[in-house]
């Protein structure tokens, strides 16, 4: 038997998740700093990084690394942040999570295949894949 959840938990998670999404830095950084976990997750194990990330918030994402946000951490379906931001063609986040630690080779598929995928040879460069 699982407990309830209380709905104003549920709100505010909703609420943090949105930031991450929308770019909101410094109210997000604030919710980290009060206590928020940096690799919060969703029910679909998105953190908060890889909404960001596949938003293209560059600077959202660096916050979040900045404060212990895990630039690997996959989702349910097995995929990184770096290779949603390589899906997305959102360039200067690829750049954030490569600085902050995110591996290329990570997760299925990776960045690296994702790169492959689309021919961007800028990106693979990067990565130090071919």
């Amino acid at each position: 038997m699982s407990e309830a959840v209380d709905p104003e938990v549920v709100e505010l998670a909703g609420k943090i998740f949105d930031l991450a999404r929308q770019g909101g830095t410094e109210e997000l950084a604030a919710c980290v700093d009060a206590g928020v976990s940096p690799d919060l997750t969703n029910e679909n194990g998105q953190t908060l990084v890889m909404l960001a990330a596949y938003h293209g918030h560059a600077e959202t994402v660096r916050a979040l690394l900045a404060r212990g946000a895990d630039a690997n951490r996959a989702n349910d379906r097995g995929q990184t942040p770096l290779a949603g931001a390589v899906f997305k063609g959102e360039e200067a986040v690829v750049r954030v999570l490569v600085e902050g630690g995110a591996d290329p080779a990570a997760g299925t598929p990776s960045a690296v295949d994702t790169a492959r995928m689309f021919e961007k040879k800028d990106l693979l460069e990067l990565f130090g894949a071919q």
